[in-house]
Order: C-alpha cells, then sequence, then structure tokens
C-alpha cells in the first residue's frame, strides 16, 4: 500500500507543480536578535558550508566576542539532506557538534549541542542592507 505522501507526491509531479527551491545558503546571515551576522559560504568540495562571524553590534557591549570577529563559527559543515547540513561549530569559543538547516530562502536555523545534551537553537535571517 502507498503512502498517502507518495500518491500526493506523484499527482503534483503529473499536474506540472514544482516545490520551490530554497535558493543558495550563501550570504549574510542576521540573529534572530538582530546583534551577531554570520556570512555563510560553500566551501571544502563546494558542497560543504562554512560561516564566519563578520559583524557584533555593539562591540562594548559584546566585549567578550569581538576577539571571535573574523573566526569560522561554522567549517565544512557536511550536507546530510536537501536543505541542511551536519559539522562541527564555534559558538564564541564553545565548541559543539550541529546542525544547519535552511527552511526557507530567508531563513535558516542553527542548532548546537554539547555533550549531546545542552542543545540550543539559533534562528537567522538573511540580511539585505
Amino acid at each position: 500500500m502507498r503512502s498517502v505522501a507518495t500518491i500526493a507526491l506523484s499527482v503534483a509531479m503529473m499536474a506540472g507543480i514544482v516545490v520551490p527551491a530554497l535558493g543558495s545558503p550563501e550570504g549574510v546571515w542576521e540573529f534572530k536578535t538582530k546583534d551577531t551576522r554570520v556570512a555563510v559560504e560553500m566551501c571544502g568540495d563546494g558542497r560543504a558550508l562554512c560561516g564566519t562571524l563578520v559583524w557584533l553590534k555593539d562591540t562594548t557591549y559584546n566585549e567578550k566576542y569581538e576577539p571571535f570577529l573574523g573566526t569560522l563559527m561554522v567549517d565544512k559543515a557536511e550536507p546530510s539532506g536537501p536543505g541542511r547540513w551536519q559539522g562541527e561549530m564555534n559558538f564564541f569559543g564553545q565548541k559543539a557538534s550541529g546542525t544547519i538547516t535552511q527552511s526557507g530562502e530567508d531563513q535558516i536555523s542553527i542548532r548546537g549541542c554539547v555533550m549531546l545534551v545542552l542543545c540550543k537553537t539559533y534562528q537567522l535571517y538573511r540580511y539585505k542592507d
């Protein structure tokens, strides 16, 4: 017996309905709090993601984070599915294993876990001048 999802996908394909692509994850992304920006680019073999901390809103307030400007927060996260990458991350000096998920053309989330139990998720939005 075929699943409802399989049948729906078959019908959509026959009807010529196209599922919209998420677009490239490359670009500058801003944390929901609007105080941090990360430049994301394809790296490694061209399928992996790298993310560099490029901007902090107020370096006086964020003085302890200022030394991390220009450093990699995500280094060669490997693809693990459509719009999804996994790898090692560096959240302001704290190493974590994490997942980046692109849920829309202008939205991604980064989830990092330390010791597999202490996890945090950040929402980021594509930054546009």
